[in-house]
């Protein structure tokens, strides 16, 4: 891997990794704004802005922009998280004028038309309404709300309808006024890339990007909770969460492997008991996202009606029981699991350009890959253990969606993390 990065004046960081033997670029802007970002009445803000982006400037409509990205067979697209914004480009590697070009245009010279806001906030709204149709989607929804009540981490990153329905071109602007800063931004590319090029290109096209460090995030608060939603669906669908760590946190590479022993894989403890020995659903995962100063690690399955009381307990009892069980032979099968994931990902030139920018932004740096290798195999008995103990000290956040009404109230659920 070959990192260079360099800090314009502006504060924008530029960042590229070169990939020898590769024909094509991939390029993107990542920005320090998500969801967590805005204030209650802004809720959906940065995903509306997302969409705009692409809806013309002062040099390209809307229809220029998709034409003259797919004239050179290239492709655009962008999206969302809770705490991040991305656009990304990826490209023939002689075209990376065009894509960095293009890039700045979206960034800086929006137009947000009123007519075309008012299309895209009927886009907005169906995109909502399918969010709302896809049960094992909506339900993280609403666990990240019960966990996080209140507070902009809880809320949804396409916002409610009703905010949606009424965006203006001014609160777009006001959005991207408080968070598009130079300093809170880095334009990332890996692939067939010279860094000095790529440097002067994003100074030529991004040096009137404004400075500053713009509106800082609300402090994560986890609560915990639940919220249940009978529906007329084949499939019932549960999420138990919990409390965890942040990136940067120094079991933050234990929670992973940990997450991967319990239901990470086919051989995972939950798949093996849950879906292979008692047959109680077909999907069953656990996850462990972390945030800038916060974190959840969760299991979800989609089950039915009927078997949803036993596939929760048996979920407990796995939960429970893992600490002090965990085999030597599970932590080094979990250990390469993530070192493949890792490996097979930097193939891609996408996916490197991704992680080069999400590391400078979560942590201000890059981590070698050496780092990380190193990191994943400290992971021991002791660091799982340690985790074990932060899930069954922590409150519960639950979320149920379908034929709901034979699971077990909350209190009593609850005590069976403990």
């Amino acid at each position: 891997m070959t990192v260079e990065i360099t800090r314009l004046p502006n504060g924008l960081t530029v960042a590229s990794d070169a990939m020898a033997g590769l024909e094509t670029t991939a390029v993107g802007v990542w920005v320090s704004a998500g969801t967590r970002y805005e204030a209650a009445d802004l809720n959906g803000a940065a995903h509306m802005l997302e969409h705009m982006a692409f809806k013309g400037t002062k040099r390209r409509s809307a229809l220029r922009i998709a034409e003259e990205i797919e004239d050179v067979g290239g492709h655009l697209d962008a999206y969302t998280t809770r705490e991040q914004t991305a656009y990304v480009a990826r490209v023939l590697k002689n075209d990376l004028p065009l894509a960095v070009d293009m890039l700045g245009d979206i960034l800086q010279h929006s137009m947000f038309a009123h007519d075309e806001l008012a299309r895209e906030r009927t886009v907005v709204l169906q995109e909502i309404g399918e969010v709302n149709d896809t049960p094992d989607d909506i339900i993280f929804d609403h666990l990240q709300s019960v966990a996080f009540p209140d507070q902009a981490l809880g809320r949804t990153i396409l916002g409610p309808p009703e905010r949606v329905s009424t965006f203006s071109r001014e609160d777009l602007l006001r959005y991207m006024d408080a968070h598009y800063l130079g300093p809170r931004m880095v334009v990332s590319a890996a692939g067939s890339v010279n860094h000095d090029k790529l440097v002067a290109l994003v100074a030529d096209k991004f040096g009137g990007l404004r400075t500053g460090n713009g509106e800082g995030r609300e402090a994560a608060r986890y609560v915990g909770g639940e919220t249940r939603e009978r529906r007329e669906l084949e499939q019932a669908h549960l999420i138990m969460g919990f409390e965890s760590v942040p990136y940067g946190h120094d079991d933050y590479f234990a929670t992973q492997i940990f997450s991967t022993i319990l239901g990470g894989g086919m051989s995972s403890r939950l798949f093996q008991e849950v879906r292979e020995k008692r047959g109680l659903a077909y999907t069953i995962f656990t996850f462990a996202h972390s945030y800038l100063d916060c974190g959840m690690f969760g299991v979800y399955t989609g089950t039915s009606g009927k078997d949803m009381p036993e596939a929760a307990k048996v979920i407990a009892d796995e939960v429970q029981g893992i600490a002090g069980t965990i085999s030597e032979a599970e932590i080094v099968r979990a250990r390469a699991q993530h070192k493949a994931a890792i490996m097979m990902a930097l193939e891609s030139s996408s996916s490197r350009c991704e992680h080069l920018a999400r590391q400078l932004l979560i942590y201000g740096r890059s981590m070698p890959t050496s780092e990380v290798m190193s990191r994943i195999d400290a992971v021991d008995q002791a660091a799982l253990a340690r985790v074990a103990s932060r899930i069954g000290k922590s409150k519960l956040s639950l979320a149920a969606l379908g034929l709901v009404g034979k699971l077990e109230g909350f209190d009593k659920l609850a005590q069976r993390f403990q």
